[in-house]
């Protein structure tokens, strides 16, 4: 019975033997699967930046006169039509100047015709060998002096009629007032802005680009527009790029179209994220810049990794120095090389030393 059980005892512990191997070459083999690259040198897929929702038109309404503001007819939001008018201007001076040429028209017309009969009258005589040429020519200057006078009395009136126009404020075009900058019984001197007008409907974005982007991107491209105030994302173009920075701080100004179906629901200043796919930059020896997707970083506490594939193909965490994030890309600026690989994509949970098989 000794010798049974003994024989018994040894064939149970071979068993177990043979299922704790076979368990470890299951383990050894059950790699994760991987997909690996390398880091995106000199590339920038997309230009991201910042903009604002803003009218294709817009006006700001003044007068070119001095005057107390009599009467505003309209308030903020009110829609508009073209050669609506605004408001009014106190112009009763002008009116009595009207008055004034009204008068000075009348007399010089009456000299004028006084003067008219008299060179006909005298044009006849001289004809008749009544009336000497100097007494002609006399009368001829007085008709010609007559004519001047009324012609100058005429454009006198020209004149205060567009003064008078002045004080009464009209809509450019169709549109939405969107400021009030002055009320009835404020003094309104020229140039001063009265009201805002925005032209409804005919809206664009303004985006800054910063001028080591600006050579990247070219007009007519496409741009992906997003408008998180009223959840809108959509595909505009870029009409214009500006040629200049000297009065935007550095930055180039670029305006996109929006396709007419998505401008319902804007407004005007409604804050846009824009993506702009540039194309690469040429390579560079002496600016080795090395660019990982965001997805691909681990954050630890304070540090800041990814993982890469070691020799005895495991997975290593390696530590890395972060710099600037360009879209959904960011800088590495220490920790990585250019040419070395690191995993962008794991069938399963990645932890330092645990086996990876890379995708083929």
């Amino acid at each position: 019975m000794a010798s049974i059980s003994a024989g018994i005892g040894l064939l149970l512990l071979s068993s177990c033997s043979s299922h704790v191997n076979r368990d470890t070459r299951t383990s050894e083999h059950a790699a994760i699967r991987v997909s690996v690259t390398t880091p995106a040198a000199n590339e920038q897929q997309t230009l991201n930046v910042s903009g604002q929702v803003e009218a294709a038109e817009s006006a700001n309404i003044s007068t070119r006169i001095m005057g107390f503001i009599t009467r505003i007819n309209v308030k903020v939001g009110d829609k508009v039509s073209k050669g609506q008018l605004l408001a009014t201007i106190s112009n009763q001076d002008i009116l009595a100047k009207r008055a004034q040429t009204e008068a000075m028209i009348t007399a010089a017309e009456a000299a004028y015709k006084s003067a008219q009969k008299d060179y006909e009258r005298f044009t006849t005589l001289y004809k008749q060998q009544s009336a000497t040429a100097k007494e002609l020519d006399n009368i001829s200057l007085q008709y010609t002096s007559a004519r001047s006078s009324l012609e100058r009395a005429r454009q006198m009136r020209n004149e205060v009629n567009a003064t008078l126009n002045y004080t009464s404020l009209t809509a450019p075009f169709a549109g939405v007032i969107t400021q009030k900058l002055a009320d009835a019984g404020s003094m309104a001197n020229p140039g001063m802005p009265i009201l805002t007008l925005e032209q409804s409907g005919s809206y664009q974005v303004s985006a800054a680009v910063p001028e080591n982007a600006i050579l990247q991107i070219h007009q007519g491209s496409a741009a992906t527009i997003n408008i998180s105030a009223v959840n809108k994302t959509f595909t505009g173009t870029i009409a214009q790029i500006s040629q200049s920075s000297q009065f935007s701080g550095g930055q180039y100004i670029i305006k996109l179209d929006i396709p007419d179906q998505e401008k319902k629901q804007l407004l005007a200043g409604m804050y846009a994220n824009v993506s702009i796919p540039i194309q690469k930059a040429p390579a560079n020896p002496y600016n080795d810049q090395v660019l990982v997707p965001l997805s691909c970083i681990e954050h630890k506490n304070a540090l800041t990794g990814l993982y890469t594939v070691g020799n005895n193909n495991t997975a290593l965490l390696r530590w890395v120095r972060l710099g600037k994030v360009e879209g959904n890309q960011v800088e590495v600026l220490s920790g990585l090389a250019a040419h070395e690989q690191f995993i962008v994509q794991a069938e399963g949970r990645l932890f330092n030393g645990v086996a990876v098989q890379i995708k083929k």
